[in-house]
């Protein structure tokens, strides 16, 4: 140190300096990434998720209920499938039409009052329907399709565990079986995707589809052994 002069003393100590600041900037930038991806605001998801997790339940637990509805009294493979088929298009343009209408309402009631709000603000229509059109909106025809969609291939998944086997009591089984592995990769799915917690989704959408099916089921048998014939 000696043969230092003071300009290099200064020299040495500004390096340090620069040093430090770099250090304490690369820390800085290892916690922040983890605390940007823990704030990430997961209901962004939450329009198309429950859209398409809604349709793919609904059309997964009605159409096994219908088979086990139908299987309760014919044993026929034909009539179980005739009528799965005719509840999954009707159920999927029930659920077209009345997400369309529940979201374009949404939509409508979002609309006009953002309209009340930036013409308090602002006093300009022109510059109102623009800040509108750059808000993130409710889709009404994108919900639309994934309802129908999503209860399209819902649906699928009990009509084809019934349509290859013949024994009767086989066919019930694995309809059953099927049904609640999809229900339970459903809720799986929707847990993984809206950060919640996994266990807990998967358990309330296996029971509610048993729950379902065994209404059908039993209340269908019941209806037949009181003598009504079908």
């Amino acid at each position: 140190m000696a043969g230092l002069s003071p300009c290099g003393l200064v020299s040495l100590n500004h390096v340090e300096v620069v040093q430090n600041h770099a250090n304490e900037t690369d820390v800085e930038k290892q916690f922040q990434q983890p605390d940007e991806e823990d704030n990430f605001d997961y209901s962004e998801r939450g329009q198309w998720l429950r859209a398409a997790l809604l349709g793919a339940t609904d059309g997964l637990v009605s159409v096994a209920s219908l088979l086990m509805g139908v299987g309760a009294v014919k044993t026929d493979v034909k009539a179980m499938l005739l009528a799965g088929f005719a509840g999954s298009v009707a159920g999927a343009s029930s659920m077209a039409i009345g997400e369309f209408v529940s979201v374009y309402t949404q939509y409508e009631v979002e609309v006009a009052q953002m309209k009340r709000d930036k013409s308090i603000g602002e006093g300009n229509e022109k510059d109102t329907e623009m800040g509108i059109e750059k808000e993130n909106l409710p889709n009404p025809f994108k919900a639309a399709f994934a309802s129908a969609l999503s209860f399209s291939v819902g649906a699928l998944v009990p009509l084809l565990a019934a349509a290859f086997i013949k024994d009767y009591n086989i066919r019930l089984l694995v309809l059953v079986a099927v049904s609640s592995l999809a229900l339970v990769m459903f809720g799986g799915v929707g847990a993984v995707l809206g950060k919640v917690p996994i266990v807990g989704s998967c358990v309330r959408i296996l029971f509610g589809g048993w729950m379902a099916m065994a209404i059908s089921y039993g209340l269908t048998k019941l209806l037949a052994s009181s003598g009504l014939e079908l």
